[in-house]
């Protein structure tokens, strides 16, 4: 399966790669776009309509994946998914919207089936996804709790050092230390379904419906 992967940094990209493959429990290929981006939230959102029409029209992607942080803004809920429902600071509903008024405007192309999509939104950071079952305090619940209370249970820069060693990694140690815990994070894909349901879990089920 060709797959093309749109994240907020090649090192996110590179452990996104490793889950889609487990979840799909096939090999993919990886279809990359030629649009120049900034790396970051703006980069993404700023690529998304011209990367999507680049893999509609001159490639032969089956699917497309995007896995954005949430940061501090509301994590996806099921009301969200009522008609009007909708939270317009919901990355996930965000990047949908986006994909939806794009896919509005392609025009079809003989032999071409339309790209597949699924989205996923790391509560708060990726890092947290690269912690899972090694630091019980980093979950969805944990932090949805302290967005609540408006006090974070721990900082974005915590997580950062509890991966990398330092809050300020280069480069090339964020890629293998991302590669590395999502690996470790295939063994048991269900521990983070389980912790990070509203991001992880729902970007599995948009890929098992592939």
């Amino acid at each position: 399966m060709k797959v093309a992967v749109l994240s907020e940094s090649s090192a996110d990209e590179a452990a996104v790669q490793v889950l889609v493959g487990s979840i799909l429990g096939r090999e993919i290929q990886i279809v990359s776009v030629s649009a120049r981006r900034a790396h970051g939230i703006s980069g993404v959102f700023n690529v998304l309509p011209a990367a999507f029409k680049e893999l509609h029209y001159h490639t032969d992607a089956d699917g497309v994946v995007v896995v954005v942080d949430s940061d501090h803004l509301p994590i996806h809920e099921e009301r969200h998914e009522q008609p009007g429902g909708a939270d317009e600071r919901c990355r996930r509903c965000k990047l949908r919207q986006v994909v939806s008024r794009v896919q509005g405007g392609l025009r079809a192309v003989p032999g071409r089936s339309p790209l597949k999509v699924a989205f996923g939104v790391a509560v708060p950071i990726m890092e947290a996804w690269y912690l899972c079952g090694t630091d019980p305090r980093v979950n969805e619940a944990t932090w949805k709790l302290g967005l609540q209370a408006r006090s974070d249970p721990y900082t974005k820069l915590a997580l950062k050092k509890g991966v990398y060693g330092t809050e300020r990694p280069s480069l090339s140690l964020e890629t293998q230390r991302a590669i590395t815990e999502a690996q470790r994070l295939t063994r048991d894909l269900p521990l983070l379904e389980r912790l990070f349901p509203s991001g992880f879990g729902a970007l599995a089920q948009d890929l098992r419906r592939w």
